[in-house]
């Protein structure tokens, strides 16, 4: 990915402070965060920003990917979902199951002092071309993996493609490049086994996820959401940590103990001069308008009804996902090559307006009339912001 500079935001700034450091040849720096997660006070966690090597408009030298403001373009969308049939599901296609509204569609990334170049799907797929690209993590993924395919078959509609869905493993193909780009199901990266009827989350055990991702040539991984998950929600019955077994643990522990067990696997199973590593840092929800300092619009509870992203110099993370990122960038310095950082938490989080919130095939009738109740604010619509996710992708893999 050639040189890359990375800059800091402070979470507490209200506005913007860059802080430059240095340029180092590196294929991937990434900034310690100061707070340890679970620390109280104001955040002095350091948000990452690279410098691309070349192809950009604008200042290259203080190029900052990750911040900048969203700005309406009537261009946008990028893609229809009739331009990707049978990619985009139901729980993501919101314009499909009703949303009214359709301005969400028109904003685009801008970062400070630099353009992001224009996604081109011919291009991508001759710089792919003979790979293996996996997604490994959670829904968020699979939004991201939905999203990245649409963007290159819409821009190169001739080429012939095979899919394939499975659990946990869906395939997308595109035949006439040799390129296999896969999604796999694993939200907490670490294994879940059965044991005497329950389910097992092992924060030490990684094998039986990661041989399937073992010969990639572009790893996209990303965790997060599930860890917070309680009740009928939460995805295992008990922990295990070494030879201890657990009803329940710190969720930030949990979670650091087993990115841990993910990054040891990347270290020592994971050939880094083939094969290209990427972390998604945590995606925002929208689930209380409290955490972006604004007022509702619609005078929801959540992101039901919002239409446009949040404006200003303001970053608006609630502390919940501050924290869960910490974790991700703690461990991710700690290796000793870091997997790269695609740091979109800070940007998303002012798109309070691109969720599927009621209008998603997952959610019935019945409940789309209680939307303070029934609500989606973690996914995002398709077309719409994972978009942007993987136009910075496309720009760290082709620059």
């Amino acid at each position: 990915m050639g040189s890359l500079l990375l800059l800091g935001i402070s979470v507490s700034a209200i506005f913007f402070l860059l802080l430059q450091q240095p340029e180092q040849s590196s294929s991937a720096i990434i900034l310690s965060l100061k707070k340890r997660h679970g620390s109280s006070g104001s955040s002095g966690n350091q948000y990452s920003s690279s410098r691309p090597s070349a192809g950009f408009q604008g200042n290259r030298s203080t190029c900052s990917l990750f911040l900048g403001t969203w700005v309406r373009d009537n261009s946008y969308p990028l893609y229809k979902p009739a331009d990707c049939p049978g990619v985009v599901e139901p729980e993501f296609d919101c314009q499909m199951y009703g949303r009214p509204d359709s301005d969400y569609l028109k904003y685009r990334w801008q970062p400070q002092n630099c353009n992001l170049p224009t996604f081109n799907g011919a291009q991508f797929l001759l710089k792919m071309k003979g790979k293996t690209i996996m997604f490994a993590g959670d829904s968020l993924g699979k939004n991201q993996w939905e999203s990245l395919i649409c963007l290159i078959v819409s821009s190169a509609p001739s080429t012939q493609t095979e899919m394939r869905r499975g659990l946990p493993l869906s395939t997308f193909r595109f035949l006439d490049y040799g390129i296999t780009m896969s999604f796999y199901k694993a939200p907490f990266l670490v294994d879940i086994d059965a044991v005497q009827g329950k389910r097992v989350l092992k924060l030490d055990e990684i094998s039986g996820n990661a041989n399937a991702w073992h010969d990639a040539d572009l790893l996209i991984f990303n965790t997060g959401h599930w860890w917070s998950h309680t009740g009928s929600m939460q995805g295992w019955d008990l922990i295990q940590s070494g030879n201890s077994y657990y009803q329940d643990m710190d969720r930030f522990v949990a979670m650091e103990k087993a990115l841990r067990t993910w990054a040891y696997w990347v270290e020592t199973h994971v050939d880094r001069s083939r094969t290209q590593v990427l972390f998604l840092s945590i995606s925002p929800t929208h689930d209380n308008p409290s955490d972006w300092a604004a007022s509702s619009s619609s005078g929801s509870k959540n992101c039901y009804g919002e239409t446009e992203p949040i404006t200003g110099a303001a970053y608006p993370v609630s502390s919940y996902t501050d924290q869960l990122r910490s974790v991700i960038v703690e461990v991710l310095h700690g290796m000793h090559n870091p997997a790269y950082l695609l740091d979109i938490t800070l940007l998303s989080s002012l798109r309070k307006d691109g969720h599927p919130s009621v209008y998603s095939g997952l959610i019935s009738g019945s409940q789309r009339s209680r939307p303070d109740q029934s609500a989606d604010c973690s996914h995002w619509c398709l077309p719409g912001l994972p978009d942007t996710w993987n136009q910075l992708l496309y720009t760290l893999l082709i620059y």
